[in-house]
C-alpha cells in the first residue's frame, strides 16, 4: 500500500490517468503558491492589480448598460423620431402647463397658462395696441370638471404655418417628420476643395493665388462699401451716466491691461484667453456709438498696428468669432474704415480650418497660427449654440467682400443641423464635430451650450430678407413651440413663468440661467416681424420673472442661475443656491430691455434698468473699473471676484447707453441687427 500510495502520487504529479480526489488533491500545493506569491507582492501593486481588474469590470458593466439601452429604443421608438415624453400634460402643483399634445407639434396660443402677474404698462404702439391681450393676473380656478374642457381648449390653430414650399415628409396621421439627412452631394465636395484651398495662404483672398487682402479691399467700391454713421453722443442724464461708467472702466484698463484680454482692476493686472485684446476690439462699436472720438481713435491706432492674428495659440471658435470678427466688422460698417474689413478678411481666414471636420460640423477650437482645429480638449462634442452663432458673421464677411466661401462653410452648418432629428425642435446642447451628431440624452436648456442657437435662427431670417420658405424661421417657430410645450413653467403661488431645462432631454428641472433673459428680446423682434401673438406673450411674462431675479436679490443684481418653486411647499418662489450666487456683469437682461424699449417707446422700461444700473454702480463699482462679484445675496459679502469681462464694455454698457436714448431708434431696427455680442450687422436684401 505504501508504494501504491507513492505512485499514485507520482502519476498524477505527470498528468498520468488518476482519480479525480488525486488530481485534486495535487492541486492543493499550486493554490498554495499562488496565494504566497500575492501575499508576497508590494501592497502599491497588489491595489493597482485590483483597481485595474475594477476598471475592466466597470467597462464591461457600461457596454452592456448601453447595448440595453440602445436596443430598448430601437424597440420603443422604431424610425418615427418620436421622443420619449408624455403626450398629455395637465396643470398640477408643479406648474406644468396643461395640454394635450398635437399631432403637427404646434400647441395653444399661450392665454391660458396662468402667467404671472404684468407691471408693464400696455405699449400703445401699432403693432400692440389692436391685440386683446389676456388679462394675465387673474389665474383661473375651475373646478375638476371645467379642467377638461380647459384641456381641450389647448387643442387650437397651430401657431406654426408650415410652408408648402419646404420639404417635409408627412405621415398618414399628419404628424410632421424631421427632414431626411441627404448623403454629401458633389457640390458638397467641390465646397470642400475649395475650403482646403482657401487655408493655404490666410493673407491671400480664397480662389486667388497671390492677391494680398490688404490690395483686394482697398480695391472695393460701390455700393457693396459700408456708408459711415453718425451719432451725436449723450443727450440725457442717464445715458452720460452710463458714458462715465464706460470712461471709468476704459481708463483702467488702459493703465493696467492694454492690450491684453481682460481687466482685473482690484490686483490692478490683467488677463488673457486668447491673447486677442478683446477688450479693444469688444469695445469699438460702443465707442463710436457714444461718440467717444478719441478713445476710438487711439482702439482703432491698436488695431492697425498691434492686432496680429499669426499667433501659436488655440482659439474657440464661436468667441473669436462673436467678439473679435463681430467687432471688426461692426466697427467697419459704422466708420467705413477698411482696415477693419481687412483684418476681418485675414481672421475669416484663419479660422476656416474649423469647417474641415468629416461631418461639416465645424471644430470648436483652432490654432490660428498653425491653423489646425480640433474638438475641445475636455470633450470630443462641440457645444451646439456654439457652431449655430457664427453665422451672421461669417455671411456678413462674404456679403461685405463679395467673396462667398464664408457664407457657403457656415450655412451649411445650418443645412445639417436642419436635417437632423430635433423633437419639438428643441436641440441637445451638445452636438459632435466628427460623426455631425447630437450627443445621446444631453440636456435640452435655452441657457449655456444652447441659448444663441435659437436667436440666431431668427437673425439670420432676418438679416437675408424674411423669405417665407426658409427653413430657418420654420424651425424657429416649431422650436419656440416647443419651448411653450415642453419647457414652460408657472411657479405654484405668484405664477412667474420660466423656462426651465430637460436633464438628460426628458427629466424637467426649474433651474434658469441669467443667459436665458436674452429671450424676451428674441421674441419681441420677432413678434416685430410677424410671429404669433404667443410669443409677444410669453415676451412680456418672462422679461417680468427675469426682472424679478434682479430686485428680489439685497444688491438688485440678478445670479447667473436661479432656481423656482415646483410645489407649495416651498419656502421662496424663485430662490439661489450658493454656487449660483455671482453675477458677471452679464447684459442679457439689458438687451430685451433695450429690445422692448426700442420696440414699444414704453419708458417704463426705461426706468427698469436705471435701477439695475445703479445697483452696478453701487456693488460693481471699484476704484480702477468694475469687477463681477460673487454673492448678489448679501450686501456685506458681495465677494469681488477681481475680473472686468469685455462684453461689459462691449454689450452691457453698450444696451444701457441705447437703453436711456431719447431716440429709441437710435439704432434703426428695420435696418440692422445685434449679433450675440451686440454688435451690428446690417439687413441684406437677399
Amino acid at each position: 500500500m505504501e508504494n501504491s500510495d507513492h505512485i499514485s502520487v507520482t502519476l498524477s504529479g505527470v498528468g498520468v490517468n488518476c482519480t479525480e480526489e488525486d488530481g485534486s488533491s495535487a492541486k492543493q500545493p499550486q493554490r498554495r503558491s499562488l496565494r504566497r506569491t500575492w501575499n508576497q507582492l508590494p501592497r502599491c501593486q497588489r491595489n493597482l492589480i485590483i483597481l485595474a481588474a475594477l476598471v475592466v469590470c466597470l467597462t464591461l458593466v457600461l457596454i452592456l448598460y448601453n447595448d440595453q439601452i440602445d436596443a430598448h429604443n430601437s424597440k420603443s421608438f422604431g424610425n418615427s423620431g418620436d421622443f420619449p415624453f408624455p403626450e398629455n400634460r395637465e396643470t398640477s402643483q408643479n406648474g406644468h402647463i396643461s395640454g394635450a399634445a398635437v399631432n403637427n407639434g404646434v400647441k395653444d396660443q399661450l392665454q391660458d397658462i396662468g402667467a404671472p402677474p404684468l407691471s408693464f404698462p400696455n405699449d400703445n404702439l401699432p403693432e400692440f395696441k389692436d391685440m386683446k391681450l389676456p388679462d394675465m393676473r387673474q389665474r383661473s380656478k375651475k373646478s375638476a370638471n371645467t379642467q377638461e374642457s380647459r384641456k381641450e381648449s389647448y387643442i387650437q390653430a397651430p401657431l406654426v404655418d408650415v410652408p408648402n414650399k419646404i420639404s417635409i415628409q408627412e405621415n398618414n396621421d399628419n404628424r410632421i417628420d424631421e427632414p431626411v439627412v441627404e448623403p454629401q452631394s458633389a457640390a458638397e465636395d467641390d465646397e470642400r476643395v475649395d475650403l482646403e484651398a482657401a487655408v493655404a495662404n490666410p493673407r491671400v483672398v480664397p480662389g486667388t493665388k497671390d492677391v494680398l487682402i490688404t490690395d483686394y479691399v482697398n480695391k472695393l467700391e460701390g455700393s457693396i462699401l459700408a456708408q459711415k454713421q453718425h451719432f451725436h453722443g449723450a443727450t440725457n442724464e442717464r445715458q452720460s451716466a452710463v458714458v462715465a461708467a464706460f470712461k471709468h472702466s476704459w481708463a483702467g484698463y488702459k493703465k493696467y491691461a492694454w492690450g491684453h484680454d481682460n481687466l482685473k482692476p482690484l490686483s490692478q493686472s490683467s488677463h488673457d484667453w486668447f491673447g486677442l485684446g478683446l477688450t479693444i476690439v469688444d469695445s469699438l462699436d460702443t465707442m463710436y456709438i457714444m461718440g467717444l472720438e478719441d478713445e476710438f481713435s487711439e482702439a482703432r491706432e491698436w488695431v492697425s498696428n498691434f492686432l496680429t492674428f499669426d499667433v501659436n495659440r488655440d482659439i474657440n471658435l464661436f468667441e473669436v468669432t462673436i467678439r473679435i470678427l463681430g467687432g471688426l466688422l461692426s466697427a467697419y460698417h459704422l466708420s467705413g474704415d477698411k482696415m477693419f474689413l481687412s483684418k476681418s478678411l485675414e481672421l475669416g481666414n484663419r479660422m476656416l480650418p474649423c469647417f474641415l471636420s468629416p461631418s461639416g460640423i465645424p471644430f470648436s477650437d483652432v490654432n490660428l497660427g498653425s491653423m489646425s482645429a480640433h474638438s475641445p480638449k475636455w470633450s470630443p462634442d462641440s457645444s451646439t449654440s456654439e457652431v449655430t452663432t457664427i453665422q451672421l458673421e461669417f455671411r456678413d464677411l462674404s456679403r461685405s467682400t463679395n467673396i462667398s466661401i464664408y457664407e457657403k462653410a457656415s450655412h451649411a452648418v445650418n443645412k445639417k443641423v436642419h436635417a437632423l432629428e430635433k423633437p419639438d425642435g428643441l436641440v441637445p446642447i451638445f452636438i459632435n464635430a466628427n460623426t455631425g451628431t447630437f450627443r445621446n440624452y444631453a440636456t435640452i436648456s435655452l441657457g449655456a451650450r444652447g441659448d444663441s442657437y435659437y436667436e440666431y435662427l431668427l437673425k439670420q431670417w432676418l438679416q437675408t430678407g424674411r423669405k417665407p420658405d426658409d427653413f430657418l424661421i420654420v424651425d424657429y417657430m416649431r422650436a419656440i413651440d416647443g419651448v411653450l410645450t415642453k419647457l414652460l413653467r408657472r411657479t405654484p403661488k405668484e405664477q412667474h413663468v420660466y423656462i426651465g431645462e430637460l436633464i438628460n432631454g426628458k427629466d424637467f428641472k426649474p433651474k434658469m440661467d441669467h443667459l436665458t433673459c436674452y429671450l424676451p428680446g428674441t421674441l419681441l423682434l420677432g413678434h416685430k416681424f410677424g410671429m404669433p401673438t404667443s410669443h409677444l406673450l410669453l415676451a412680456r411674462d418672462l422679461l417680468e420673472t427675469c426682472y424679478q431675479t434682479y430686485m428680489r436679490q439685497p444688491t438688485q443684481l440678478a445670479p447667473e442661475i436661479s432656481h423656482f418653486a415646483l410645489t407649495t411647499n416651498e419656502e421662496q418662489e424663485i430662490y439661489v443656491k450658493p454656487n449660483d450666487a455671482h453675477n458677471l456683469l452679464r447684459p442679457e437682461f439689458i438687451e430685451s430691455l433695450y429690445y422692448f424699449y426700442a420696440i414699444t417707446g414704453n419708458r417704463t422700461y426705461q426706468d427698469m434698468g436705471w435701477n439695475i444700473f445703479q445697483a452696478f454702480e453701487k456693488h460693481t463699482k471699484v476704484a480702477y473699473g468694475y469687477t463681477s462679484i460673487g454673492n448678489v445675496k448679501h450686501i456685506f459679502n458681495t465677494r469681488l471676484r477681481d475680473m472686468m469681462e469685455s462684453f461689459w464694455l462691449g454689450e452691457t454698457l453698450k444696451y444701457f447707453y441705447l437703453l436711456f436714448s431719447d431716440n429709441r431708434k437710435e439704432i434703426d431696427l428695420d435696418k440692422w441687427l445685434f449679433n450675440s455680442e451686440a454688435h451690428l450687422v446690417p439687413f441684406r436684401n437677399h
